[in-house]
């Protein structure tokens, strides 16, 4: 399987609660909800789109637990990610989670990494990473990650959990696709190639 890393992002590239004031309220983040009033029925049909190609999902604890709270009690005829997220094998990277009650679920401990790349190696077509920056940082770091999608919204936070920390290990991208939603929300996606590239400038400058 493929492993994708899939981030809803402000301009400023916070992830924390992109859906709700109380998505997410750890660390103190008061700011959540930022993502929603840029939403419409492109954005929807983009994220069923890359759900569709979904054979498992790979969660943080954090992440993972939020959405073990509230994706249980979907209606999938309200909305139909609900069959897919509730349904496809879930696995969680944690070393203090000794339960999980959202099923189909893994617990991974230990080496994450190794597992992941065991994981990576099992039939099927894609293994998506929602949410969890923390988690997904981490595993671009260490070169798991094959491909990039971000969906940015046209805000700036100003506070909260970013995907790209400070001081994080260089990554090279090539650009895919990319697009906007009539809401204004930037979708790209990027494949993962690498090291990043560095180069210098000799261009004309003026007389």
């Amino acid at each position: 399987m493929r492993l994708i890393l899939q981030e809803f992002l402000s301009l400023d590239g916070v992830a924390q609660g992109p859906g709700s004031p109380d998505e997410d309220t750890s660390d103190g983040f008061a700011r959540g909800g930022w993502l929603v009033p840029h939403m419409d029925e492109e954005f929807l049909n983009v994220v069923m789109g890359w759900l569709e190609g979904a054979d498992a999902f790979l969660f943080g604890r954090r992440t993972y637990e939020n959405f073990a709270r509230d994706w249980p009690t979907m209606d999938p005829a309200e909305d139909p990610a609900a069959t897919k997220l509730n349904g496809l094998p879930k696995y969680v990277a944690s070393h203090s989670l000794t339960e999980a009650t959202w099923e189909p679920t893994t617990i991974l401990s230990g080496d994450v990494f190794a597992q992941v790349a065991e994981l990576k190696r099992l039939p099927g077509r894609e293994l998506q990473i929602h949410g969890s920056a923390r988690l997904g940082a981490s595993l671009l770091a260490a070169g798991l990650v094959d491909e990039l999608r971000l969906m940015v919204a046209p805000v700036v936070v100003g506070d909260g959990r970013r995907l790209f920390p400070e001081h994080g290990v260089p990554s090279g991208l090539r650009l895919r696709s990319n697009r906007t939603t009539p809401g204004g929300i930037a979708v790209q996606e990027y494949e993962v190639v690498g090291t990043a590239e560095y180069g210098s400038y000799e261009g004309g400058g003026g007389s």
